[in-house]
């Protein structure tokens, strides 16, 4: 979509922080970051959010979780662990409509979440 935010980082036209990229899929940091590794990891096709996944979207969306515990190695939080979130909607605090997943971790977690 050409006035996604996400769509823009995918094309190259707005810089991002990339920490994984591959034809599908890119990760990326946080310019906000929650916690002190946070990085979001986000399907090159747009996708509006979880709620909007197709069965034909099961290969990529299998390609993007295969990714995470990837991302997660070279991050340095697989071993002691991390969370992954994704937001969908208004209520569910979803800024920026392309489906995305947060990796956040490098520190103890609190539980519940919000």
């Amino acid at each position: 979509m050409a006035d996604c935010l996400f769509c823009k980082l995918v094309s190259g036209e707005i810089p991002s922080d990339k920490v994984y990229e591959d034809d599908e899929v890119l990760a990326f940091r946080d310019i906000r970051p929650q916690t002190p590794v946070h990085v979001l990891v986000i399907p090159k096709k747009h996708i509006q959010s979880a709620q909007t996944v197709t069965a034909e979207d099961a290969g990529l969306i299998g390609r993007l979780h295969s990714v995470i515990p990837q991302v997660a190695e070279t991050l340095g939080v697989a071993k002691d662990g991390y969370r992954v979130v994704t937001n969908i909607g208004l209520h569910g605090q979803q800024t920026v409509p392309h489906l995305h997943y947060h990796i956040l971790g490098g520190r103890q977690l609190g539980w519940p979440p919000g």
